[in-house]
């Protein structure tokens, strides 16, 4: 079992806080209790990113277990970014789950609110949201930074080293309140952030702009998230079923004026100039890579995008 000094910080904080353009990708769990196909996919993604988020059940699906595939993945000598939905479980379980993890060798985790049960696999599901992200942030914070639970009483061996992640969708409505629940999320107590899926790279900038404009960038780490599209298909699913998603025509004509047979290999190279840009902006930190199911093109994007080599730090 891998083992980790109390005092050993997050790979993915070090990478940011030396100034590095970090670069992060998405690792799902398995519907069974097959490790190997955890170790699989964590093959793909050794010495290619510097963290990988470990999904918590994701579009409310039931899969392996968030931190048990987390740990899975520190014994491949892979860095895990450990996800945690507040649909599924209550503080003292989320509490219990953050100091098991951190014991084990987890120091980074994202707290999430998570897809709401009625879109998985179990409908009937009864969702807890005993918190919300936020405050799974705080109380994450609020352990590490004051070594208390959230009730008040001292925790034996607080989880000093934990860095604190979130999501954030720049492109959901009301647009112009975006900025304002980052800045929430900051005061919770996250440290990175990182983004929806990102395809209107102008209407990323101006919400990016306007982060800068009010220090938030100065207070968080911004990883930009992409997805590369696989096809027409895809594309069109993103823009019309999902809600929260901003895919502009004009890539979508990119992808047939490709072809069927070209068409994902079109998306990798959107995806690779994606992040050519992002490299530019001010406020982006690095880049947060979910190829869904995808995960063996995560190298080939890698090297394309010169992300190549990975800091030692």
């Amino acid at each position: 079992m891998y083992k980790r000094n109390i005092e050993e910080s997050s790979k993915l904080e070090r990478v940011l806080r030396e100034g590095h353009f970090a670069f992060t990708a998405e690792l799902g769990p398995p519907r069974g209790a097959n490790i190997e196909k955890v170790k699989k996919k964590a093959s793909y993604l050794k010495g290619y990113v510097d963290a990988v988020n470990i999904t918590d059940n994701q579009t409310a699906i039931v899969r392996m277990s968030s931190l048990v595939t987390s740990l899975l993945c520190l014994e491949e000598g892979l860095e895990p970014v450990y996800q945690m939905v507040c649909r599924d479980r209550n503080r003292l379980a989320m509490q219990s789950d953050i100091l098991g993890g951190y014991a084990m060798g987890i120091r980074t985790i994202l707290c999430l609110s998570g897809d709401h049960q009625k879109f998985g696999d179990h409908p009937q599901a009864k969702g807890v949201y005993d918190l919300d992200s936020m405050q799974l942030a705080a109380m994450v914070k609020k352990m590490r930074d004051e070594g208390k639970f959230q009730g008040g009483d001292d925790i034996d061996v607080p989880p000093k080293k934990i860095f604190i992640g979130a999501a954030a969708n720049p492109f959901a409505e009301p647009y112009n309140w975006r900025v304002y629940r980052l800045a929430k999320k900051i005061k919770a107590g996250v440290d990175f952030i990182q983004t929806q899926c990102i395809y209107n790279m102008e209407r990323f900038k101006e919400w990016l702009k306007r982060a800068n404009d009010m220090g938030l960038t100065e207070k968080v780490y911004i990883l930009a998230g992409i997805t590369p599209l696989k096809s027409v298909g895809m594309a069109r699913y993103m823009q019309n079923k999902v809600p929260g998603m901003d895919v502009p025509e004009e890539l979508i004509k990119r992808l047939k004026a490709a072809g069927k047979e070209k068409a994902a290999e079109e998306g990798i190279k959107i995806a690779c100039e994606q992040i050519e840009e992002f490299k530019e902006l001010k406020g982006v930190a690095g880049v947060h890579l979910m190829a869904i199911e995808w995960e063996h093109k995560v190298p080939e994007i890698a090297e394309r995008a010169g992300l190549l080599p990975r800091p030692e730090v």
